[in-house]
This record gives structure tokens, C-alpha cells and sequence, in this order.
């Protein structure tokens, strides 16, 4: 392990070691494991820390992003085959779960300054067949929720969130509904794998919740063709427990994000941009970029070598993905080819020049000081 791991969930969940303790034992004398008390007391506890009326929790994920589309589309609100907009430069999983819910993803590139979907090629992404756009908020920095929305609202689209790694950012959750995922290395992680569907709309959090359980809400009968997808006591009490932690959490986050970008003077390194207001940004991950994939190459080499853990989010587009790529979506209403190379160059260049240097919540002044050194002593 690098001196200066990338991250350290032992050390993250070390301030809460007890508290985390003390919710397992609970949960298992309880003898109530799936949906009970503490699933409903942090979907409650959750959609309130967002500003949301109701928070359904979920598996994962990529199971909150399929199923709050599911639940459009059996709410007569999409229908398969409709398109949808996604960011070219996102993980996977956002357009998985399109594909999954049996509609279409359509790639826009990203803004380069804030890594999210550009609103201002919105309008050359639509089609007949546009029904709703996917905002994710990417390495925990809000998308420009007020344009998209504008943009949504003049043309009757569905706004859909990933909000991913966006825990607690400030102008997410303004959408028509948003997908949390809580697995561990999440600013507000869980212990295994956790997610969650946020929203304002009753009927849409109802459907959702169906679908999660076998698409059924009285037992043994099945309005729905639901999955088993559903939040279990003892995550939920994990996040429970963690939840008060969170904004102290991203604060300190905040904080070592400024002072990287204060600090780091290395004329090879391009900084990201902090938002103003600084709180529409967690910093899930701190993404610098370079002017080629050769210097990316070598400052990870660099860093590496001196005991200082990177990782480089994301190295292939979905585009570029054997999955969507090469072979044509087998399933019906698929969305097939979604690109070949060079068809979205500014994803395709922001995957072979990013690279995520650590800025978890646990690092030390110090440990900070040695990362800002080390970067601006990098040279070729």
C-alpha cells in the first residue's frame, strides 16, 4: 500500500467504529433484516438531508438508476425505445442502467472546465425520440442543474440525477428524481453495497419501491415484473450512523481541495475549477488533467513512486466500452453502437489525460503539504 494510499476506508470509518458496532448489534437482536426500522428511518433521515419528500432505498447504485426509469416508464411517463441523454464522459453504470430499463442513451459531451454534461449541446443531442436527460453529477461537483432544467422544462424532458458521488452537494436534487449509490468508497458510504431513489413525486416513489420488491406491494400480489432490490437494516443502520458525520465530512474535503488548488503551482498540472458557491462541489475525487496521456502517464508513475496513491477516473469512455462499441445491443428496444472512436474527442481526451490524486476527509495537514510538494516537483 502507498504511504498516502489513495483511500483508506479502515481510517474513514474509524471515527464512527462504535457507533457502527453498536447499530450491528442492534440490527440482529432486532431479528428484522430487510425493510424494517433502520431502512425507514434513513430513507426518511436521507431525503431530508436532501430536500426531498421521499426516499426509497434500494441494493445499489446502478439499481436506483434502473428502477426510478423503470418506474417512468410504468408510470405511462416514457416508453421503450425513447431517447435519453447521458454525459460521454461518465462511468459506465449511468448507461447501463439506461440500456437496462430498455431505453436508448444518447452521449453529449461534457463541459471541460467542470467535467458534466454541457448544457449548450443539449439542443444538437435531440431527437424526435428525446425524452429526458441524465445529469450526473460527476467527481461530486453539481451539474448546471438550472440550465438543464430550463432546457427540460421548454421541451417537456424528464431531468434524471446520478448523483453517484455527489452526496451533500448543493443544487442536486432538483431534477425529477435522483439515484444515490452508497457503496463504501462514497463520501457517505455503507459497509457492502447501498442506493437509494430521492424525489418529490408520491406516485413515482411508490412505483419504485414495487418494483424493488418483486413489483409488489401487498404480499403475493404482482402489479409489476419486479427484482429483489432492496435496502437491508443493517446498511441502513451503518448509514444512519454515518449520516451526522457527512457535512463535517465534506468540509474538510472542501478544505484540501482549496488548498490544492492554492498550493499546486506546477505548470504541467491543470488544476479543476472550484464552484462558486464552493459548496455545489464534495470532491468525491480530486481530478487534475494534463496536456497529454504521456505526461498523465508519467505523473502517476511519479506519484506512485513516491508513495502517493492515484487512480484515474474513468480510462475508457462508454463509447469505447467492448459493451457498447463493438456489439450491438441484443436486448429489445436496445440502444446498440453508441460510438466509435473519435466520435466524442473530449471524453475520449479527458480519459487519457485525468488523474485523481487523494483528498479524503482522513488526510493529515501534513500529508497534504507532501502531495502539494511532490506535485509541484513532478517534472519530465
Amino acid at each position: 500500500m502507498a504511504k498516502i494510499p489513495f483511500l483508506d476506508l479502515k481510517q474513514v470509518n474509524a471515527p464512527c467504529m462504535q457507533s457502527l458496532k453498536a447499530a450491528a448489534d442492534d440490527v440482529v437482536e432486532s431479528g428484522w433484516y430487510i425493510r424494517g426500522t433502520y431502512c425507514r428511518d434513513f430513507e426518511n433521515a436521507f431525503a431530508a438531508y436532501c430536500g426531498a419528500s421521499y426516499g426509497v432505498g434500494v441494493g445499489n447504485g446502478l439499481d436506483a438508476l434502473t428502477l426510478m426509469l423503470r418506474a417512468e416508464i410504468e408510470l405511462g411517463r416514457l416508453d421503450a425505445g425513447d431517447e435519453i441523454l447521458v454525459p460521454s464522459n461518465t462511468y459506465i453504470a449511468t448507461v447501463l442502467a439506461v440500456s437496462a430499463a430498455g431505453l436508448v442513451p444518447v452521449p453529449v459531451e461534457p463541459d471541460e472546465k467542470t467535467f458534466n454534461i454541457d448544457p449548450t449541446r443539449l439542443e444538437s443531442a435531440c431527437t424526435k425520440k428525446t425524452r429526458g436527460i441524465m445529469a450526473v453529477h460527476l467527481y461530486g461537483r453539481a451539474a448546471d442543474m438550472p440550465r438543464i432544467c430550463a432546457f427540460a422544462r421548454e421541451r417537456g424532458l424528464l431531468v434524471f440525477e446520478d448523483c453517484a458521488q455527489a452526496h451533500g452537494a448543493r443544487g442536486v436534487c432538483a431534477g425529477d428524481v435522483s439515484a444515490f449509490s452508497f457503496y463504501p468508497t462514497k463520501n457517505l458510504g455503507a459497509l457492502g453495497d447501498a442506493g437509494m431513489v430521492l424525489t418529490n413525486d408520491a406516485d413515482l416513489a411508490r412505483v419504485v419501491r414495487m418494483l424493488g420488491n418483486y413489483g409488489s406491494e401487498i404480499k403475493y400480489v404482482n402489479k409489476y415484473r419486479g427484482v429483489n432490490s432492496r435496502l437491508d437494516d443493517l446498511q441502513a443502520a451503518f448509514l444512519l450512523a454515518k449520516l451526522p458525520h457527512l457535512k463535517e465530512w465534506n468540509e474538510r474535503r472542501r478544505e484540501i481541495a482549496a488548498r490544492y488548488c492554492q498550493g499546486i503551482k506546477n505548470p504541467l498540472i491543470v488544476l479543476p475549477e472550484i464552484p462558486n458557491p464552493p459548496e455545489e462541489h464534495v470532491w468525491h475525487v480530486f481530478t487534475v488533467r494534463t496536456a497529454e496521456k504521456k505526461i498523465r502517464d508519467a505523473l502517476h508513475a511519479y506519484l506512485e513512486s513516491h508513495g502517493i496513491g492515484t487512480l484515474v477516473f474513468y480510462p475508457t469512455p462508454p463509447h469505447l466500452q467492448e459493451a457498447y462499441g463493438n456489439v450491438p445491443d441484443a436486448a429489445p428496444c436496445g440502444s446498440g453502437i453508441l460510438g466509435k472512436s473519435g466520435d466524442f474527442p473530449i471524453a475520449e481526451k479527458m480519459a487519457e489525460t485525468v488523474l485523481s490524486i487523494p483528498v479524503s476527509q482522513v488526510l493529515t495537514d501534513a500529508e497534504v503539504d507532501e502531495i502539494i510538494g511532490a506535485m509541484n516537483a513532478f517534472e519530465l
